[in-house]
């Protein structure tokens, strides 16, 4: 089969005037013939009977479970049996695209495109970003320099520099060494952008004064009497309202079929919230009859979070949850060996399984339409197909092949067929914990219900950190955690875990403009670093302009 590269480059996309014509989009901005920003202007809440549809996953592995891969075959399938559908993504971030991950614009015939273009630069967005988050961060050095006179403690700085690439390097600085005129000599750090809080506020925000709002909460530092400093004290935020007014805007771009996608927005689910942006998920509502969307990593934290955070703060309500698995997944979840992996054997697929099963019982626990996507690779054998659908179907949830990386939106027509008649229901959405529940208990619901913990152990820092934030009145609050996404625990090699467990919580991070808590899990870092090989090793451009090594 074609790489994804060539099967992009011998695709013939439309004029992308022409795909927004077809939504009916007036008002839209090209960047080039194949990307287009959309007007906040086109955003229509009037319209209540699109269908939001989110694709999930079980615990993703080496292999990679094709979440974005089934998200955009949906949507292609969605259309193909006369339905109007539109695939709502995130954006991929220059870290892993040079790291160990590769791109996110799908794979095979089912990718959105131009794919050399969403996994690079694509319209700016996140340089916009952050360029944000560094003129913040200038101008607060600048107020302490020029006479700090919001009296802020240099000991108790929250905002870090970013960068999106994975740079080890900068998780811990010092910054104005040398001259006087340097400024005033700190520790410092950065994050890498999609783990920022200013990412989390443009996918959390409605519109442009929406994002103002939130941009002007956002807490800065503290002064010598613990009092929170914020953007707006430092007189930032119309700087940043100004560079951010553009990224603001969806994209529009398309797949291999043709089919529209809006890709907006792009927080890591094991570092940040996971979900794309509020104002793209709105608008493709307010565009299709059905809307796919998607979340980061597996269902223990991008779908908890789109459920508990994104839906809660945006007012949405999926229909549908789609959960994408794997057989060389679960079989790698029970122990197998990666060398071993495309061998038949029902046992170890059996004893995996339970990485699955656990995700279904947690997505019970928000809505009752499911469905189990089994993404199909060439190994997989008739047996071990049986096996699964069987097990998945014995809890009371169909599972069905998909083969969209081989077949475009024809290998999902049989997904698309039950997502169509799961959406005909009531989804009984509900989520997991109220408003008025404190921060720890939040902490301790998500560790119970969805990692399977049996609690909950709280370092002395993260335990004053959540005094001092339920005291400045911000108990209500959801909590996002920061956690490692290849198993249920804190720990990335216990991925069947077997016996009791705790989660360890090591610190607490309060985002007042996103409106959320970051609890940060054992040595999670903001700032991941690069492999021994990292994918950069394979990218280059040809003599004739061609980029190779993407994927």
């Amino acid at each position: 089969m074609k790489t994804d590269i060539e099967i992009a480059r011998e695709t013939k996309m439309k004029d992308i005037g022409e795909i927004a014509e077809n939504l009916g989009i007036k008002n839209y901005e090209k960047y080039g013939n194949y990307k287009a920003k959309i007007s906040l202007d086109e955003l229509d809440d009037s319209k209540k009977d699109s269908k939001l549809v989110l694709v999930t996953s079980i615990n993703p592995t080496p292999f990679g479970e094709g979440k974005t891969t089934v998200n955009i075959g949906l949507s292609m399938a969605l259309n193909k049996i006369n339905q109007s559908a539109i695939s709502i993504l995130r954006e991929p971030s220059l870290g892993p695209c040079f790291g160990i991950k590769g791109g996110a614009a799908g794979g095979g015939y089912s990718q959105v495109l131009p794919m050399e273009d969403i996994n690079l630069h694509f319209t700016g967005d996140f340089h916009a970003i952050t360029t944000s988050v560094n003129l913040v961060a200038a101008m607060l050095d600048n107020h302490i320099y020029q006479g700090n006179e919001k009296n802020i403690d240099t000991n108790k700085i929250v905002w870090k520099r970013c960068l999106d690439l994975n740079d080890r390097v900068l998780r811990d600085v010092v910054v104005a060494l040398g001259k006087k005129t340097n400024g005033v000599v700190r520790e410092d750090g950065f994050d890498i952008t999609v783990a920022t809080e200013m990412m989390a506020v443009f996918c959390l925000s409605n519109n442009l004064e929406d994002f103002r709002e939130k941009v002007s909460k956002m807490i800065v530092a503290y002064d010598f009497e613990d009092n929170p400093v914020t953007v707006d004290d430092i007189g930032a935020t119309g700087s940043v309202v100004v560079l951010m007014k553009d990224a603001l805007k969806a994209n529009l771009v398309q797949t291999t079929e043709n089919t529209p996608a809006i890709i907006h927005g792009g927080p890591f689910a094991n570092i940040a919230h996971g979900c794309n942006s509020i104002i793209a998920t709105k608008t493709g509502l307010s565009l299709a009859d059905y809307v796919v969307t998607e979340a980061g990593f597996g269902a223990d934290l991008g779908a908890e979070k789109f459920n508990d955070i994104k839906c809660r703060l945006a007012g949405l309500e999926p229909d549908c949850t789609v959960i994408v698995a794997t057989i060389r997944a679960l079989k790698y979840h029970s122990g197998m060996k990666m060398d071993d992996i495309e061998n038949e054997n029902l046992d170890y697929l059996k004893t995996g399984f339970v990485n699955l099963q656990t995700h279904i019982e947690n997505m019970k626990k928000y809505g009752k339409n499911l469905v189990v996507a089994i993404n199909i690779f060439p190994s997989d054998t008739e047996k071990e197909i049986a096996l699964l659908k069987e097990l998945t179907e014995e809890l009371g949830v169909r599972a069905i092949e998909t083969r969209v990386f081989s077949d475009g939106g024809e290998g999902a027509i049989d997904l698309a067929k039950e997502v169509v008649e799961l959406c005909k229901k009531d989804n009984d959405f509900s989520m997991l914990y109220p408003d008025e529940l404190g921060i720890k208990e939040k902490i301790e619901t998500i560790a119970r219900e969805i990692y399977r913990a049996s609690g909950v152990e709280f370092s002395n820092k993260a335990s004053k950190e959540i005094e001092k934030i339920e005291k400045l009145g911000y108990s209500s609050y959801p909590v996002c955690i920061a956690k490692t996404q290849y198993s249920l625990t804190d720990d990335p090699k216990n991925l069947n875990p077997t016996e009791s467990y705790k989660i360890n919580i090591s610190d607490i991070r309060l985002n007042a403009g996103a409106g959320f808590v970051v609890a940060i899990t054992g040595n999670i870092m903001t700032m991941p670093g690069l492999p021994k090989k990292p994918a950069a090793f394979g990218i280059d451009i040809d003599k004739e302009g061609n980029i190779v090594g993407l994927s």
